[in-house]
């Protein structure tokens, strides 16, 4: 998938407040909100509120400001819905994927925050 970015993807729509949803927190720079089909207790998506297809066009092209934005809201979705281990938690996953091997669904980069129970493994062994 190349870095050519779709305004018509759903997350640009949420962005743009064509499509509703449950917002954890918004940021300057990021809105994470509840997924919509969660495979976990948590199931939060971060997203970074520029147009950014994947984990390395936003590392590659975001601003300082931007990338620092997006890391802290990352903890603090963590903070807040109890999955980091600095409070107690038992911890979480993140997850990104990128292109088709990735499985990307929407191609706007976004973050998976899953956690309150144990996960199992990730992936299976080949």
């Amino acid at each position: 998938m190349p870095y050519a970015y779709d305004d018509q993807n759903i997350f640009a729509k949420i962005l743009r407040g064509e499509i509703p949803n449950k917002t954890v927190l918004e940021t300057e720079h990021s809105l994470a909100f509840e997924d919509i089909e969660p495979q976990a207790p948590v199931h939060v998506l971060v997203i970074p509120k520029g147009a950014y297809v994947s984990y390395d066009h936003f590392a590659r092209e975001a601003s300082d400001s931007e990338i620092v934005d997006f890391n802290r809201a990352v903890a603090e979705v963590c903070r807040m819905t109890g999955v980091h281990l600095d409070g107690g938690g038992h911890g979480f996953r993140a997850i990104t994927n990128a292109g088709t091997h990735g499985v990307q669904e929407v191609p706007h980069y976004h973050l998976h925050i899953l956690g309150g129970r144990q996960l199992g493994r990730m992936l299976q062994r080949a």
